[in-house]
């Protein structure tokens, strides 16, 4: 179990909790991987008797490819210090590697809790869509690393110019040529809805298509990164008046970079 965590100290306790009462009575680990962290979310993890990892570089990306590297279990579960669990979170993802020994990787979606309105709708458009496209093509699309479990064996390394969001896609990339990836859509975690609170526009144009989608397109086209990762968020007031200027700004600087990504990215299709 790898959890980045960058001053997490408001939420890893209660991830940690979560995943001490799972009802799976199998043998795991648990990784935080200190993110150069300044609060208390090194004695948080210690508390919980969970080993720590140390990242001084700053970024989700590379805090998950420290703490993969040292894990010792043949299935690694990637999630986020802001996450819990429903009990039977970790029974069912190793009944499905148990099931198929042809299944590299299990996904699943999120849940956002504690955020505006219009949260709930949010992840449910996302992964519904996933989850149809799946079952209508056989390929799984989009993965969150908040709820992915892989096989050691399968995995060859995150690559860190992705940044966050693209490093997701980019992993899935590499996880379907080696074999079956699974998406169970009912067995969801619960994250944090912080970074929704700057509003449905902000969220869908700066978070989503800019840090996420272009992010993916463009780091990977020049195989370095371009765009880079999002600033941490912890709890930001909802303000509407700054965030129209900035998705206004940005959508006139996606509709510059996507035209140049799509040039040159001719043989480069998102979900190849």
């Amino acid at each position: 179990m790898v959890i980045p965590a960058h001053n997490e100290a408001r939420y890893l306790g209660d991830c940690l909790r979560s995943l001490a009462a799972q009802d799976f009575d199998g043998d795991y680990e648990v990784l935080v991987v200190d993110n150069a962290s300044t609060d208390s979310s090194v004695e948080i993890a210690q508390s919980f008797d969970a080993a720590v990892v140390r990242e001084g570089r700053l970024g989700v990306c590379f805090a998950r490819q420290a703490g993969t590297l040292v894990a010792s279990g043949e299935i690694v579960v990637s999630t986020d210090a802001d996450t819990t669990f429903p009990g039977d979170w970790l029974r069912r993802i190793d009944a499905v590697f148990h099931q198929n020994p042809a299944v590299v990787a299990v996904a699943g979606p999120c849940r956002y809790v504690g955020g505006p309105s219009w949260a709930w709708l949010y992840p449910r458009i996302l992964f519904g869509f996933v989850h149809a496209f799946s079952w209508l093509t056989g390929r799984v699309c989009y993965v969150t690393a908040t709820n992915l479990a892989f096989r050691q064996s399968a995995w060859d390394g995150y690559d860190t110019a992705m940044t966050q969001g693209g490093d997701e896609l980019d992993a899935l990339r590499r996880l379907r040529a080696r074999g079956q990836v699974v998406f169970d859509p009912g067995n969801a975690t619960s994250t944090s809805a912080r970074r929704l609170h700057r509003g449905l526009a902000y969220s869908v144009v700066v978070t989503f298509l800019y840090y996420y989608v272009l992010a993916y397109w463009m780091n990977r086209v020049a195989g370095r990164t371009m765009i880079g990762t999002a600033p941490p968020v912890r709890n930001l007031p909802r303000d509407r008046g700054r965030a129209w200027p900035i998705c206004r700004a940005v959508a006139v600087v996606l509709c510059l970079l996507v035209a140049l990504a799509l040039a040159l990215s001719e043989h480069l299709p998102m979900f190849a």
